[in-house]
């Protein structure tokens, strides 16, 4: 069946917004621009960051309001029909804090890990939440997975061995910021946040996917508890002393606030990096919701992976690292294990195969009872 105009639009806007949120996120952290005392630094500051990403969620709880309201003023009861406000409204919004509160944790690990690695393994190795929800959801979900999708997750390990491989065998000369030891610290980094992100994913299946609560209004509310204690949280930071290669700053603590808003009224290429987080997260994930109800969650995984190679070639062209060959294979293996593990390759290829036996026993005049009862049976 071929996309409709509309859907190749969400597509596009998914990959696109999605791309620009990673590449905006390691941009500002590029951008040198004057410190609260007097000298040029670049901008390093995951945990402001972070908090920026959680203001762009925010916005889906004020654009699900919007669309709500809207509707309702029609006054035809279409806004309990429509798919981006479907659902149920009659819950306490807390059930969503422990969720936030691992995005939140995962999420800030991350961007500390971006700071020290490429954006392009910060993509990649992100793929390997897979693996730890494979495994959580055996132990708390009772599932058992079948032998398609342990070898899938086996072929996400090979990989992103391959791509830490790369990151360590590469060499960007006389970039101390990229120094072997920050880009193993920070791709551990964020395969560390995975686990945390696991969590979170476990957490909604059990405790939330059965409240039928509309999409945009669970990351809205997220985004809106995130926000709001990674916000108190920077205060404290403020006073915590930390050692390298995390205290690049004036006054080598966690997170310096003014120093950030120091840099962004320094440096407009700041404000612009960090207003194009925030936009992009917010079109991104309404992005992501409006293609997993108009097309399939398969799709929006086979995008993402999209997204992940248009990182990849952005980063290289803007020479933000260098091209190595095991890139290649560390990506390949992990996109054919994440297709494996969602039933990807097989389902079109048995269904190839299926469909062509079935002509076969056709053209040979051969009934088998088989294959005509699963061509009188109607599609999924």
């Amino acid at each position: 069946m071929a996309w409709t105009k509309y859907q190749i639009i969400l597509a596009f806007t998914l990959v696109i917004t999605g791309s620009i949120n990673t590449l905006s996120t390691k941009w500002a952290d590029y951008i040198k621009s004057e410190s609260s005392d007097g000298q040029i630094r670049p901008f390093e500051h995951p945990f402001v960051q972070a908090c920026a990403m959680f203001m762009g969620e925010f916005l889906c709880l004020v654009t699900f309001k919007a669309l709500y309201y809207h509707f309702r003023r029609k006054n035809d009861g279409t806004e309990d029909r429509h798919d981006l406000v479907k659902g149920n409204r009659n819950f306490s919004p807390f059930i969503l804090f422990v969720p936030a509160m691992c995005d939140m944790i995962a999420t800030s690990i991350m961007y500390v890990g971006l700071n020290l690695t490429y954006a392009s393994s910060f993509q990649m190795l992100r793929g390997s939440v897979i693996i730890f929800v494979g495994v959580l959801s055996v132990a708390f979900l009772n599932r058992n997975l079948v032998s398609r999708e342990w070898i899938g997750i086996l072929f996400i390990i090979m990989g992103l061995a391959v791509v830490g491989l790369s990151d360590f065998m590469s060499d960007d000369g006389n970039d101390s910021s990229y120094s072997k030891n920050n880009v193993i610290t920070g791709d551990l980094l964020i395969i560390l946040a995975q686990i945390i992100t696991a969590v979170q994913m476990v957490y909604e299946e059990r405790y939330v996917a059965g409240l039928d609560i509309p999409a945009l209004q669970a990351v809205g509310w997220e985004g809106f508890f995130g926000f709001s204690v990674l916000g108190t949280l920077l205060i404290p930071m403020y006073f915590i002393t930390v050692g390298p290669p995390f205290n690049d700053n004036p006054r080598g603590v966690l997170e310096d606030v003014l120093d950030a808003l120091v840099q962004m009224k320094n440096n407009y290429h700041l404000i612009m990096a960090i207003i194009g987080t925030i936009v992009s997260i917010a079109f991104f994930n309404f992005a992501g919701i409006s293609v997993t109800k108009e097309i399939s969650a398969t799709t929006r995984m086979v995008l993402d992976s999209v997204r992940t190679l248009v990182i990849w070639i952005v980063s290289l062209k803007l020479q933000w690292q260098q091209f190595h060959y095991l890139q290649i294979f560390g990506f390949g293996a992990l996109l054919f294990g994440m297709c494996l593990y969602n039933n990807i390759l097989i389902l079109q290829t048995y269904d190839r195969l299926y469909n062509l036996l079935a002509r076969r026993r056709e053209n040979d005049g051969q009934a088998d009872p088989i294959v005509n009862r699963r061509a009188d049976e109607p599609d999924c």
